[in-house]
């Protein structure tokens, strides 16, 4: 079989890192991809976004199965051009993404069908979205509605930084389109997980849990990135808790689907936080998370090819998918100054280095001229180790990033560490 994947960050080399050991496969293309996803597979330069561009390499080397790795593409309808050439994808239609596009979508169908949610209000006027300050009490959640590469949410501590918020989401434009539209919630306060699940019209079906860490700096402070770190199982986790969020999340949010004709085939990224009250919803994302696939598919012991196959063909229902017992930690290095402006094309040493056991998962990496390792994106490379235990993941993981080093690099100390 022949297999085309959309992207080129960390997630797309993490899903390629995984189809590459199926015996299904044939051979792996992946547009554009990176340095580390051409050690699995044959490149082919492309823009992921540009749905046109990557409809006519599907024309030219005919795969028979295309994974969509990034949100855009998808919120672009790629899903429903490539389904015209006949082509099996991997990877929700325009429809069922606007679950990730736009997060007043996804506040409704929550609230329709009775999901635990945070209270919310969305906005399109500025002045109207002002005269809603600190509605919710403070801290106050604001985010832009369209997609803003994970970085659209700000949670304002007061007056002042809300106010600061909403004009550079709505007058100064800084996610574009996106923040055309705002919405603000609650603050909910608790532990947040991850959860990943395979969806076809036959089941839902939820990978092992894992956390993210959103913010730049340690003990959760800075702003928001694209995400830090990751590792899995939460350690929050228990099976009275993974029974409550199949029965209150998983189960009326598929049902919700069919109840409104939302023919979802992908994965369904579930964003929660574990407050005192239960499991409550922060976000649906319509794909792999990223970095959270680095560790959660370095725990999944079945064949992925397989899986994503039956997921098009809507037999999820009779997969048996199986997990390994280990925990799994991924730390993220990031570029000197992200998620702000930051330096590219500094060169990286040390990946010569790295222990038996560790994946490199490459996230913004390109090839110099050279031939040498270059930095081309804000988060660069996530260090991915397994162990018996957790604190083994860990320790096994700091030891290699300690190894890895570029002008600027800075990741968190404390991926990991349960913050409640």
């Amino acid at each position: 079989m022949r297999v085309l994947i959309v992207g080129s960050g960390g997630r797309e080399h993490a899903i390629a890192w995984k189809i590459a050991q199926s015996p299904l496969l044939s051979e792996l293309l992946c547009a554009p991809g990176n340095p580390g996803i051409g050690e699995l597979a044959r490149l082919i330069p492309a823009n992921a976004e540009d749905v046109g561009q990557i409809v006519e390499i599907c024309k030219k080397e005919k795969p028979d199965l295309v994974v969509i790795g990034p949100e855009v593409p998808l919120a672009k309808g790629m899903t429903d051009e490539i389904k015209k050439l006949d082509i099996a994808v991997f990877g929700p239609d325009k429809k069922c993404a606007r679950l990730e596009a736009s997060k007043q979508f996804t506040k409704e169908f929550l609230s329709r069908h009775s999901i635990p949610t945070a209270q919310f209000k969305s906005f399109t006027d500025m002045n109207e979205t002002l005269d809603n300050i600190g509605v919710f009490g403070w801290p106050m959640v604001i985010k832009a509605d369209g997609l803003a590469a994970g970085k659209g949410v700000v949670l304002a501590g007061n007056e002042a930084e809300a106010k600061n918020a909403i004009e550079e989401m709505m007058s100064q434009h800084k996610f574009g389109d996106a923040g055309e539209r705002v919405v603000i919630e609650e603050c909910l306060l608790g532990v947040e997980a991850s959860v990943l699940c395979f969806v076809d019209s036959s089941a839902i079906v939820p990978m092992v849990s894992a956390q993210d860490y959103k913010r730049i700096f340690d003990n959760d402070l800075g702003p928001n990135t694209g995400g830090m770190g990751t590792y899995s199982p939460n350690l929050v986790f228990t099976p009275e808790l993974e029974q409550q969020i199949r029965s209150d999340i998983l189960e009326p949010t598929f049902q919700g689907f069919k109840d409104d004709g939302l023919n979802f085939h992908g994965v369904l990224f579930i964003g929660l936080m574990i407050t005192d009250e239960g499991p409550k919803v922060i976000e649906f994302n319509n794909r792999f998370g990223d970095p959270e696939a680095q560790s959660v598919l370095r725990r999944l012991d079945s064949d992925l090819l397989e899986i994503l196959i039956a997921v098009t063909e809507d037999r999820l229902d009779e997969q048996e998918i199986i997990w390994s017992k280990d925990a799994s930690v991924t730390v993220v290095i990031a570029s000197g100054g992200y998620p702000a402006d930051y330096k590219k094309g500094i060169p990286i040493t040390g990946l010569d280095k790295m222990d038996d056991g560790i994946v490199v998962f490459h996230a913004g990496t390109k090839t110099g001229d050279g031939g040498e390792l270059l930095t081309s994106g804000g988060r660069v490379l996530g260090i991915s180790a397994v162990g018996q235990t957790h604190d083994e993941a860990r320790e096994k993981a700091y030891d290699n990033v300690r190894k890895i080093a570029f002008e600027g690099a800075q990741y968190r100390k404390d991926i990991g560490i349960v913050y409640k």
